[in-house]
């Protein structure tokens, strides 16, 4: 009875990955972008109490 019930499942397939390609232009504007926000992100953190920093 319980060797019915709980069986070994068979293998999942994995999804396709979706590959993504940019320009060298819309490669850098989202490097930028990233940057800029990590820069806030930071500059945010400096000013808390040091019991309350993100990450």
């Amino acid at each position: 009875m319980a060797n019915e019930t709980f069986q070994k499942q068979p293998p999942r397939k994995k999804a396709p990955v979706k590959r993504v390609s940019l320009s060298e232009e819309a490669k850098r504007a989202y490097e930028e972008l990233v940057q800029k926000r990590d820069e806030r992100e930071r500059e945010y953190g400096r000013h808390l109490a040091a019991d309350n920093k993100p990450r």
